[in-house]
């Protein structure tokens, strides 16, 4: 009880101190008033300084990305006309095929309504 007493009281007086230390008055001269709105002043200039570079860093990401999406957009178009550039002989000479193909066919069952043999054949091939 006495320790707890004891701890009370020497809590008790640091705060006492501390809360007085606290209840002095500190006046401001005019000098002190002139170094703060002078102090505010340049910190006003430094914002507009930095705003303006926040605005050129803002310009320059804007332009970044713009010249990347344009060249991405560019590069698809790229492998897109290449590809039909590069798919044309072969689709010409797939045509070409199914053409002949065609033909073939046609003058096999031409000549299958004069040969009757041509045409049992044909059948069990289903071409017929």
């Amino acid at each position: 009880m006495r320790k707890s007493l004891l701890l009370i009281m020497v809590v008790m007086t640091v705060m006492g101190n501390a809360l007085s230390a606290y209840a002095r008055d500190i006046s401001f001269t005019q000098e002190d008033r002139d170094r703060i709105i002078r102090l505010e002043i340049k910190v006003e200039e430094g914002q507009k300084s930095l705003q303006r570079q926040i605005d050129d860093l803002y310009a320059l990401i804007l332009w970044g990305f713009g010249i990347l999406f344009g060249g991405m957009g560019v590069l698809i178009g790229f492998v897109i006309w290449d590809r039909r550039t590069a798919l044309a002989p072969a689709i010409k000479k797939n045509k070409e095929l199914e053409e002949r193909e065609d033909l073939l066919e046609r003058a096999l069952k031409e000549f299958a309504k004069q040969e009757p043999r041509l045409a049992e054949v044909l059948r069990t091939m289903r071409l017929m």
